[in-house]
């Protein structure tokens, strides 16, 4: 019997086809693999179910593909199961944001008031992922836990330290902000080895080498010549924005801390660390990283994805591998899977435990963001030498304490722990703020549950 893999929240207008699309070109999934699609939402499931089935076709792949609502009927036998759903969609991100604004606060520099890992947002998703597990233990225990939607570094922690046993791995694509370190300095990304280590959102270049030659030799020079800038004109993200994986801001932190930033550390789309660069717009535009914007743009672009789904969909004249394209997307789940599955012994970036020290200097019952080798008998994690003490400290404070204030809120169903989650946020001034913030949440009605559970 083939590889099963089961996608949970296949509705998702990216990252479906893009798995299928990985899969299909894959030398050792193509001909004799299950795809099961699995969302809450028909219209969207049948749309993503219809697109694939037409790509297979197109591929001539032996892929088998199915669509249901019921993830316990499509979690029998499966090898793999992954998580990008996001419960209740965008629209309680939003409206969280709109409460946020208009309670004084602002982007950037913390996760749990704004951003898409917001105490609001967390809530959800960690119930979530937890009624998920339960049902894998108890219908595929061998089956590996993929978490993909975030929060990844407060999911595997708490799932985790919760099963010990469950074989639970996040993965994150934000590391790929190397490969766009390397482009914008004009290196192929075949030539390029790094290493990279620290907490999911917050990760930084620890070893940077091209063709045998220090990375950062060259990327020294390469500010010192181009008067310490890295974008160009034409160097843009997805949206239209300056690409901020290395805008004014990703420089100005490596300079200040000798190692650079990768990703989502100080990108618009993670954490946008650290807070003093989002104070007003001006310093946000000077600096290159305007994650209100970034977000406002995100969001119009889902849109138009999903319009262009379903206009795919509904036409049958329309090629879809000449709209997705036949290249491997930068998504990092197959690579895992692969090595996982087919023993090719893998090098890739994970999400897991630290409870075998890989890195040094943080506890060993929360989650790092490290390289590790796959293959047949597991994930085996490299270990690391840290980051410097300084970066540690921001981490510890602006990261780790935080998420350990809200999984113990969240344990506890403690509104006062919640409050001084929201306290810990550098946007708040006072606990009446706090407090407003929350009730304000709370009143939405897409949080009653919410509500219902911290009173």
């Amino acid at each position: 019997m083939g590889t099963k893999v089961c996608i949970i929240g296949a509705g998702s207008a990216i990252f479906s086809i893009n798995l299928i699309k990985d899969l299909c070109i894959n030398e050792y999934f193509k001909d004799d693999s299950t795809v099961v699609l699995v969302d809450i939402d028909e219209d969207r499931l049948n749309a993503i179910y219809g697109l694939c089935e037409r790509y297979i076709k197109e591929l001539n792949s032996n892929i088998k593909v199915y669509k249901t609502k019921d993830r316990r009927e499509a979690m029998k036998d499966a090898d793999f199961v992954l998580n990008v759903a996001l419960d209740g969609g965008h629209n309680r991100f939003k409206q969280g944001i709109e409460v946020a604004y208009k309670n004084g606060y602002r982007f950037g520099g913390s996760l749990h008031v704004l951003h898409d890992e917001a105490f609001f947002i967390n809530f959800h998703q960690l119930r979530l992922m937890e009624d998920i597990l339960k049902d894998m233990l108890e219908i595929c225990p061998d089956a590996y836990y993929i978490l993909v939607a975030n929060p990844v570094q407060a999911g595997v922690t708490y799932l985790k330290r919760k099963y010990k046993n469950a074989k639970i791995v996040g993965m994150c694509h934000g590391y790929y902000g190397v490969y766009q370190l390397a482009k914008a300095l004009g290196m192929d990304k075949d030539d390029i080895g790094f290493e990279i280590c620290g907490v999911n959102h917050f990760i930084w270049l620890t070893s940077f080498r091209y063709k045998g030659q220090n990375g950062y030799d060259i990327l020294n020079k390469w500010l010192e010549e181009h008067d310490g800038y890295l974008l160009r004109g034409d160097a843009l993200s997805d949206f239209g924005l300056a690409a901020d994986e290395i805008s004014k801001k990703a420089v100005e932190q490596y300079k200040k801390f000798g190692l650079f930033p990768i990703g989502d550390t100080p990108s618009s789309g993670g954490g946008a660390w650290g807070w003093e660069y989002h104070t007003d717009d001006e310093i946000e535009e000077r600096h290159q990283c305007t994650p209100y914007k970034w977000y406002q743009n995100y969001f119009n672009e889902c849109e138009r994805n999903i319009a262009k789904l379903k206009n795919i969909v509904e036409d049958k004249s329309i090629k879809v591998s000449d709209i997705y394209s036949t290249q491997a997307s930068p998504e990092p789940m197959i690579p895992l899977m692969e090595g996982l599955a087919f023993d090719t012994d893998t090098k890739v970036v994970v999400n897991i435990l630290n409870d075998g020290g890989y890195m040094k200097g943080l506890p060993t019952d929360y989650e790092v963001e490290i390289t590790a080798r796959v293959d047949k008998n597991g994930i085996h994690p490299i270990h690391n030498n840290g980051l410097p003490k300084p970066i540690m400290a921001h981490l510890l404070r602006d990261r780790i304490a935080p998420v350990e204030v809200e999984l113990a809120a969240f344990e506890n169903h403690s509104l006062e722990l919640l409050t001084d989650l929201v306290m810990m946020d550098p946007w708040t001034h006072s606990r009446k703020q706090a407090e407003k913030l929350i009730s304000d949440i709370f009143s939405l009605p897409c949080n009653a549950d919410m509500k219902e559970y911290y009173k």
